[in-house]
């Protein structure tokens, strides 16, 4: 892992395609909650590489906008998405998810994975009270996100940092539910768990026999060794103490 690589583009490296907390697992919750459908128009914040926008359009046919600020996970989203045929029903650009280049009361359904654990506190608040006010009323927020389950945060906080090299701001339960509160939603409904973006049930889950394979391969590299080893240890953490969390709210 090179001095500054973040967690996510050193997995994605290694080949892993899934690159959230709770997994596939997690966004599957997520989209049996938000009531997709051919005619609804669907904003996609952190696309990254396009993996779920792909599926949802190819499930559902809805017409999907996704923004990213990497332009090299942008550049292999538009290069995936028309790879899949998908050009005409998904369209990816750079933007900011604390100002979003979109008008008031415009997309039926915002789905946000693994990004508002990277940001503080206010930082937060500021892209949600966005994906609010892009939402139509009555629409939904999908988010997957790190959830703390100790009270003894800091170190468990630090240790994370350390081991994805980001600066990162996970909450309780308690604390992501008065995010979306405080925003003015409704109906906050969660589903949480263990943390299965390392576990090997969870690897084998999200990316098959073959693509598991090909990942512990990789990791097993003497340059990426002790960087897996790390990130392997964080996130199976006997005790728990760091989970995902899967939540969906209502405008």
């Amino acid at each position: 892992m090179k001095k500054d690589e973040v967690g996510h583009n050193f997995l994605a490296r290694l080949g892993k395609t899934r690159l959230r907390p709770g997994g596939k697992k997690a966004t599957d919750w997520l989209i049996a909650n938000g009531d997709f459908s051919q005619d609804k128009k669907v904003l996609e914040v952190a696309c990254n590489m396009g993996t779920t926008a792909i599926g949802l359009a190819k499930t559902y046919g809805c017409h999907i906008e996704g923004v990213d600020l990497d332009e090299a996970a942008l550049e292999k989203a538009k290069a995936n998405i028309v790879a899949n045929n998908l050009q005409d029903k998904i369209h990816v650009q750079r933007a900011n998810a604390m100002k979003l280049p979109f008008a008031d009361n415009h997309f039926d359904i915002v789905i946000n994975e693994a990004m508002l654990t990277m940001l503080p506190l206010q930082a937060k608040m500021k892209a949600v009270a966005e994906y609010y006010r892009v939402l139509k009323p009555g629409g939904f927020l999908l988010t997957h996100d790190v959830m703390l389950t100790t009270t003894d945060s800091e170190a468990v906080i630090a240790q994370l940092r350390d081991a994805i090299n980001i600066t990162v701001t996970p909450l309780s339960k308690e604390d992501w539910k008065a995010v979306f509160l405080d925003n003015g939603f409704r109906n906050v409904d969660t589903f949480s768990g263990d943390m299965t973006l390392l576990s090997p049930k969870g690897i084998i889950y999200d990316e098959g026999v073959l693509g598991a394979a090909k990942i512990i391969k990789n990791a097993l590299k003497a340059e990426n060794r002790d960087t897996f080893k790390k990130m392997f240890r964080t996130f199976n953490d006997p005790e728990k103490k760091l989970n995902f969390i899967a939540i969906c709210s209502q405008k």
